[in-house]
């Protein structure tokens, strides 16, 4: 039996577009809530971040890194993404509005099968590698993958959600407060010991998703996150046939090349992995394909929203599994134990004894933590440096400026109008921010504007085949004026213009990606007022007609009130 839930922000009408109709989930740093544009009349996701996550000294930069991120995410376009239509803050209110997606979410789907079918979860990883793929490339890294991310439809499109926040909350705790916040479950090992992630971050965390949709388990579990976490720096994932013995040795292969522990042997990003998965299923029979692992599902009990992903008081005993969606905060570095130190993961002795190890384990694990914590941020790699201010340098320069504050270099190439080739744009945390030693510094480097091809002859187009030109080029149309035209037919274009104010014109002009280009629709010839001929003779009102380029018919008729020929 569970009490109704409440929320204030239920019927509310968000900075007077978005209204609020229900809530549909509530996660550690954000809420979802399901609401209806008002403007464009459709349901859209609604997701508001916790108020409490803007306070404090790391609370403007948070929401500054959302918004930010918020904005990148709208860029990415790929059917297998959720769509971010919009952000904005309406008084305490930061808010993303996203695709809505009616259906559920893998946690679902794999706690009411147990397993998923080989076949479906070859599918499912996929798609989600391909989508995941379209970000890679733009040198985004989700780093929060994980089934409650993954939302499958009714219709069965597979979407994968959350990129945005997952990364702008990642950035605030790794580099601000020496911890990592995400799903302990699916954590890459670099992250836990090194507080770093790229494209291979991501991979590790779709093996762990892999392992689990085949065997209905996840690879590590424990009575806390620090039992897993551990366990992800210490241990490789294991076999999936481990646990399924009839899986054939390709699984196996391709489970382990995604989710390596060192993820120099990873597959480098989804792309790469993408391909790997698409020639391991194509290897396989359709009845390897179509088998399940022999592993009873169960019905989903809700349990009340929580932000820590803490079990309740009476449930110490329980597998941390069981909350394996929920995120958590740990220390950096907490999954490297002093030299000699041995830890108890498993406690395996009777049920009570049990609970005593577990207790010792946990407080052994902390004051390890803890000293560690210490030396790393105090003497060791996780004290603190700054992030030099290197735009505009070349790669070389920027290298060995980085390498003097002991930071490490990821470049990537983007095309960027205010820097010119070659030269760095930005960084990822960005200059000035305080970060541990050996922390990798994401650098873009410029590749030049994005120039594209302006459409020839927009000019005499109607309005709908120059605003459709422009949009598959890669530019924006944007209808700025109409006016009258004795010539051009009511609804063609006029002129068509750059933001300097030249002409949209190939041969004279060029444009970069997205540039705005203003169009001037003709509305027909101007209407003109008929003058009064009343009275006139048919020479005189011919005159007068001519005037305003009209032209006079006439016809005769008898009338015993008006003299002939007027």
């Amino acid at each position: 039996m569970s009490a109704t839930v409440t929320d204030p922000l239920v019927g509310r009408l968000v900075d007077g577009r978005y209204e609020v109709v229900s809530r549909l989930a509530r996660g550690g740093m954000a809420t979802v809530y399901l609401a209806v544009d008002r403007r464009l009349d459709r349901e859209v996701a609604l997701k508001v971040m916790h108020p409490h996550l803007a306070e404090g000294a790391g609370g403007l930069d948070f929401v500054a890194r959302f918004r930010r991120e918020a904005r990148t995410a709208a860029k990415l376009a790929h059917p297998g993404l959720v769509a971010v239509f919009d952000q904005g803050v309406d008084g305490e209110t930061s808010y993303l509005t996203m695709e809505y997606i009616d259906g559920v979410n893998l946690r679902r789907r794999i706690t009411d099968l147990g397993a998923l079918p080989l076949g479906e979860a070859l599918s499912v990883a996929e798609k989600v590698l391909d989508a995941l793929s379209t970000a890679h490339r733009a040198g985004l890294v989700h780093r929060d993958i994980k089934p409650e991310n993954v939302l499958i439809a009714l219709d069965g499109r597979v979407k994968l959600a959350d990129f945005g926040l997952a990364r702008a909350v990642t950035e605030v705790t790794s580099t601000t407060t020496g911890t990592v916040l995400g799903t302990v479950a699916y954590l890459a090992p670099e992250l836990v010991s090194r507080g770093e992630s790229d494209a291979r971050t991501d991979v590790y965390a779709c093996g762990v998703l892999l392992y689990e949709m085949i065997t209905g388990s996840q690879p590590f579990t424990g009575t806390t996150p620090i039992h897993v976490a551990f366990q992800h720096v210490n241990n490789d994932v294991p076999a999936p046939s481990d646990a399924v013995p009839w899986l054939p040795v390709e699984v196996d292969d391709l489970v382990r090349a995604l989710a390596a522990r060192d993820r120099d042997e990873r597959v480098p990003d989804a792309v790469a992995a993408l391909a790997l998965l698409r020639r391991t299923r194509a290897g396989l029979d359709e009845e390897t394909l179509e088998r399940r692992a022999d592993v009873p599902g169960s019905p989903l009990v809700d349990e009340p929203a929580s932000t820590d992903g803490a079990s309740s008081d009476d449930q110490e005993t329980a597998r941390f599994q069981t909350r394996a969606g929920a995120t958590v905060a740990l220390p950096i570095g907490l999954g490297l134990p002093a030299a000699g130190e041995v830890i108890a993961v498993e406690p395996r002795a009777p049920r009570r004894r049990g609970r005593t190890a577990a207790v010792v384990t946990t407080i052994v694990l902390l004051l390890a933590a803890l000293g560690f914590a210490g030396w790393w941020f105090g003497m060791g790699p996780g004290s603190p440096t700054t992030v030099p201010a290197i735009a505009g340098s070349t790669q070389e320069a920027a290298t060995s400026a980085l390498d003097a504050a002991h930071l490490k270099a990821a470049f990537t190439e983007a095309f960027d109008a205010t820097q010119p080739e070659g030269l760095v744009v930005s960084t990822d945390p960005e200059v000035g921010t305080q970060v541990s030693r050996d922390t990798t510094v994401n650098v873009v480097i410029s590749k030049g504007p994005d120039w594209v091809a302006i459409p020839a002859g927009l000019v005499g187009m109607t309005s709908e085949d120059a605003q459709a030109a422009l949009t598959a080029a890669g530019l924006a149309p944007s209808v700025d004026g109409h006016r009258n035209d004795d010539v051009a037919a009511a609804g063609t274009v006029l002129s068509a213009t750059l933001p300097d104010g030249t002409a949209a014109d190939p041969t004279s002009a060029k444009a970069t990606r997205g540039t705005t280009v203003s169009l001037e629709i003709s509305d027909g010839p101007a209407p003109v007022v008929i003058a009064t001929i009343t009275g006139m003779t048919a020479d005189a009102a011919t005159a007068l007609l001519a005037k305003d380029a009209l032209t006079l018919t006439t016809t005769e008729a008898y009338s015993d009130m008006v003299a002939a020929g007027v």
